[in-house]
């Protein structure tokens, strides 16, 4: 959000993208460079999702925000929460880049979720790297959630311990070529072609030779680079900086057992222009084991609070367009001549 005090107004198309014919069983929302008014975002996800969910859980580390959203339904089958969060930039007196992760255990199966900001700038490879070493090494879960298959688990790294690993976020990695030549590839319009693009990317690169997200997968990328935009526009950096477009914000994921998480849609979300970036989502589909006696439920809990002021809101915003649309079709004036 690069710490816009202003927020989308309509998060309908990130939220619910055309294609899936079915609903989500939940959301997993994180932010960077997050806005001052954490609880606002979090009102207006509450008011987009509507009645059907609930937020089971929220977390905050400087800038960096997480929410996690569950069908009302499910809240009985899904474990307590626990979060923890690293700082990679420890001379800064704000929170800035660093992870944040949550985990729990839905019906049978552990999901650990982390949104992360790495370091920026175009050549600091390592340090992003580094980032994320000491990310694994330092993310100290699960604390009392048991693990579901402790044999395979590592003491050095925290994704090791959990059924399914999400992991989203701006990795800050960038396209290694001139903006010249990227900006007349983008400019093919329908013909475009991404994967000349990706060819260049630092990311896919680092994946390849393994000294980073080892075990992990990306779905495949058709969409346009997410960063970085002017505020507002549809246009590429136009300021002096001139940025070369990249695709810094990512989702990826891994899991213990092979083809259990299949990704349905992996994509940006280009009509939110209220930062530099574009918001990237991604829908999966996931294979969940049955419920374990162990494991410790959390009881239904969920904001109610939230719950209640979201949902007046969407209630009085439905209002107010049929009462616009009434009042529109009431001032039609029909011509005769």
């Amino acid at each position: 959000m690069q710490g816009q005090k202003e927020l989308p107004e309509v998060l309908d198309d990130f939220l619910f993208p055309s294609e899936p014919d079915y609903a989500q069983d939940m959301y997993v929302i994180g932010i960077q460079e997050g806005c001052p008014d954490r609880r606002e975002w979090e009102v207006r996800l509450q008011a987009t999702l509507g009645p059907q969910y609930v937020m089971s859980y929220a977390a905050a580390h400087g800038v960096l925000y997480l929410s996690f959203f569950l069908r009302r339904d499910l809240i009985w089958f899904c474990s307590e929460v626990e979060c923890a969060t690293v700082t990679t930039r420890i001379v800064s007196q704000f929170k800035t880049k660093g992870a944040l992760g949550i985990c729990f255990t839905f019906f049978g199966t552990s999901f650990l979720f982390i949104t992360s900001h790495f370091t920026s700038g175009d050549g600091k490879v390592s340090e992003r790297v580094l980032d994320y070493h000491k990310t694994i090494q330092a993310l100290s879960l699960p604390r009392n959630i048991p693990d579901t298959n402790p044999y395979r688990s590592s003491s050095s790294d925290v994704t090791s311990r959990f059924d399914h690993v999400f992991w989203f976020g701006d990795f800050n990695f960038r396209l290694n070529e001139n903006r010249e030549v990227v900006e007349e590839i983008l400019n093919h319009g329908q013909d475009l072609d991404v994967s000349v693009l990706l060819q260049h990317d630092q990311l896919l690169k680092e994946m390849q030779s393994g000294s980073i997200f080892k075990g992990f997968q990306e779905a495949p990328i058709f969409f346009r680079p997410s960063y970085k935009f002017d505020v507002g526009q549809d246009t590429y950096d136009t300021t002096s900086k001139q940025r070369t477009p990249s695709y810094t914000d990512r989702v990826i994921h891994r899991s213990r057992h092979q083809n259990e998480i299949q990704a349905v849609k992996y994509s940006a979300c280009f009509g939110i222009r209220t930062s530099d970036h574009r918001p990237v989502y991604g829908l999966f589909r996931v294979k969940v084991r049955p419920g374990r006696d162990n494991i410790p439920l959390a009881a239904g809990l969920f904001d109610r609070e939230l719950y209640l002021i979201g949902i007046k809101r969407r209630i009085t915003r439905q209002l107010q367009k049929k009462q616009a649309l009434k009042n529109q079709k009431s001032s039609t004036v029909c011509s005769v001549s």
